[in-house]
């Protein structure tokens, strides 16, 4: 559609053997699914493995799963009810 921004994408920064990671992944593929069965509108997910990147693994080890979405972050526990939050706030229900 023309005009219409393109959405911001949906980053979690994890890392293997992180079982609050994957809590946090299926969180988020709960939201998306829900999200794109109503007609909303649903970002890409990009995971990035803090382990491949220095400057990552020291900003987060202390603070993963973090999932950010355009200016907004949520950090440690990452609920369903976090996600659809974060995702309402950023690109509206």
């Amino acid at each position: 559609m023309p005009g219409v921004p393109p959405l911001p994408d949906l980053t979690l920064y994890a890392r293997p053997g992180c079982s609050l990671c994957d809590e946090a992944r299926v969180a988020i593929d709960l939201v998306i699914e829900d999200r794109r069965a109503r007609g909303l509108p649903a970002p890409t997910v990009i995971e990035r493995n803090i382990e491949d990147d220095p400057e990552l693994h020291r900003r987060y080890l202390e603070r993963i799963p973090v999932v950010e979405i355009g200016d907004q972050r949520v950090e440690l526990i990452v609920s369903v009810g976090k996600v659809r939050r974060l995702l309402n706030e950023v690109l509206g229900s």
